[in-house]
C-alpha cells in the first residue's frame, strides 16, 4: 500500500466533499480500536478493494502515530475503506465492521484504552448517516445489548490522514508480532463470547459475512495458547535449581559444564518452561564458549529481544515470548559477520527430529 502525497490530498478532498467517488467504488470511515486489526479483519470480505490505515477526527493536521496514540490529539485510529458497491453494499460493510467492536465501551477499545481507540463511523452523505443510525438503534434494542448504552460515535467525514507506511498491511508484513498482539488484546474472546451467541435476526441476512474471519483469528489464537507459563510453585516443582534460577532469576549456568553445548543431533530447542520453538540445530554452530550458540532463532515470534545494564554495560538480553523466560543474550561477534545467540541450556529442552510430528512441532521439520 504506498500512498504517496498526492493522493492522501486526494482522499481528503473526496472524503470532505460529501459524495463518494464513484458510483461503483465506494468509501466508509471507521475507527474502532486498533487499525492493525480492523484492517486485517475487513480486507478479508469479498468486494473489498483495499483498506488504508489512519488517522481522523481531529482538526490537528498530519497527526502522528506517536502523537495519536499518545493521547495528543483529538483523532481516533481509524480505517478507510474502499468497496465495490456491485459485490459488497455499506450496510454489509457495516454489519462486519460492527461485529469487530465492542460497542459499549466509552473509553477505548479493548487492550487499547482512550479516546483515540474508541468507536465511531465517520459518514460521506445522509444515506450512510440513516443506515448508521440504524443499526445503533437495532443494536440498542437487541436482548444482549437492551440494557448496555451504545457508545457508538457517528460523525461526518472529516479529513483523514494516512497512517505511517509500517503501519500499512501490518498484519501481512509483521505477521509474527501481530498475532501476538491479537491474541493478547482480548479482541476475538469477545467477539466470540458476543457476537457469536447474538442472533443475527437484527443484522442483516447475511449472518455468514463474517465466518471466514472468525474462522482465520480462532485457529490463530489456538495456535499459540498453548504456550503458557505455569505458576511460580508449579515451576518450582517442575524446573531444577539450576533451570528455574536460570529462567525465573536471569541466573547463567557454567560454561562447558552444561547439557547442550556439545549437542550435535537434529532436532529444535524448545523454552523449558513454556515450550515455545526456539532454534534449531541447523543454525547451532560451536562458539568455543562453552554454551549452545545458534546464528538465528527458529522464529523472530517467540524471542524478545531487551537491553541489558547489570554488568555496566550494554548487552541484549535474549527472553521468550509466551513464557518470559531468560534464556541468554545476543552478541554481535559470530563468525562471517553473523550473530552469536549464546543460550543458557538450562533454559532449553531438546526435541530430536523424530519426535518433533509427535510433540506438535511438525511445523518446523524443514527447518531442521
Amino acid at each position: 500500500m504506498k500512498k504517496s502525497m498526492s493522493l492522501v490530498l486526494l482522499s481528503i478532498f473526496m472524503l470532505t466533499s460529501n459524495v463518494l467517488y464513484s458510483a461503483q467504488n465506494q468509501i466508509a470511515i471507521l475507527a474502532g480500536g486498533c487499525f492493525w486489526c480492523i484492517e486485517a479483519d475487513l480486507e478479508k470480505l469479498e468486494g473489498i478493494l483495499d483498506v488504508t490505515s489512519g488517522y481522523t477526527g481531529g482538526p490537528e493536521v498530519n497527526p502522528t502515530y506517536k502523537q495519536v496514540s499518545a493521547g495528543q490529539t483529538s483523532h481516533r485510529e481509524a480505517v478507510r475503506v474502499e468497496y465495490d458497491a456491485d459485490i459488497i453494499s455499506y450496510k454489509q460493510v457495516l454489519n462486519a465492521f460492527l461485529r469487530l467492536i465492542d460497542p459499549t465501551d466509552a473509553t477505548g477499545s479493548f487492550v487499547d484504552r482512550g479516546h483515540q481507540y474508541t468507536a465511531a463511523i465517520y459518514t460521506a452523505n445522509d444515506e450512510q448517516k440513516t443506515i448508521a443510525l440504524d443499526f445503533i438503534d437495532k443494536m440498542s434494542k437487541s436482548p444482549y445489548f437492551s440494557n448496555k448504552e451504545i457508545v457508538i460515535d457517528v460523525q461526518p467525514i472529516v479529513p483523514f490522514y494516512i497512517a505511517e507506511e509500517y503501519h500499512q498491511d501490518y498484519a501481512e508484513n509483521n505477521a509474527f508480532q501481530y498475532s501476538f498482539y491479537r491474541i493478547r488484546s482480548g479482541r476475538d474472546q469477545y467477539i466470540r463470547k458476543v457476537w457469536d451467541q447474538i442472533s443475527q435476526e437484527f443484522f442483516l441476512a447475511e449472518e455468514n459475512v463474517m465466518k471466514e474471519i472468525s474462522i482465520n483469528n480462532v485457529e490463530m489464537e489456538e495456535k499459540y495458547a498453548k504456550f503458557v507459563k505455569p505458576s511460580d510453585k508449579e515451576l518450582k516443582e517442575k524446573l531444577t535449581p539450576i533451570q528455574y534460577k536460570v529462567t525465573q532469576k536471569d541466573g547463567t549456568e557454567a560454561p562447558f559444564e552444561n547439557e547442550y553445548d556439545k549437542n550435535a543431533e537434529r532436532g529444535i530447542y524448545v523454552d523449558i518452561v513454556s515450550g515455545e520453538p526456539l532454534f534449531s540445530s541447523r543454525d547451532k554452530f560451536d562458539s568455543k564458549t562453552g554454551w549452545p550458540s545458534f546464528f538465528t532463532p527458529l522464529s523472530d515470534h517467540f524471542i524478545v529481544e531487551k537491553d541489558d545494564f547489570v554488568l555496566f554495560m550494554r548487552r541484549t538480553e535474549v527472553r521468550s515470548r509466551y513464557a518470559d523466560s531468560h534464556l541468554g543474550h545476543v552478541f554481535n561477534d559470530g563468525p562471517n559477520g553473523k550473530l552469536r545467540y549464546c543460550m543458557n541450556s538450562a533454559a532449553l529442552r531438546f526435541v530430536p527430529r523424530d519426535q518433533m510430528e509427535k510433540e506438535g512441532y511438525g511445523d518446523y521439520l524443514s527447518q531442521v
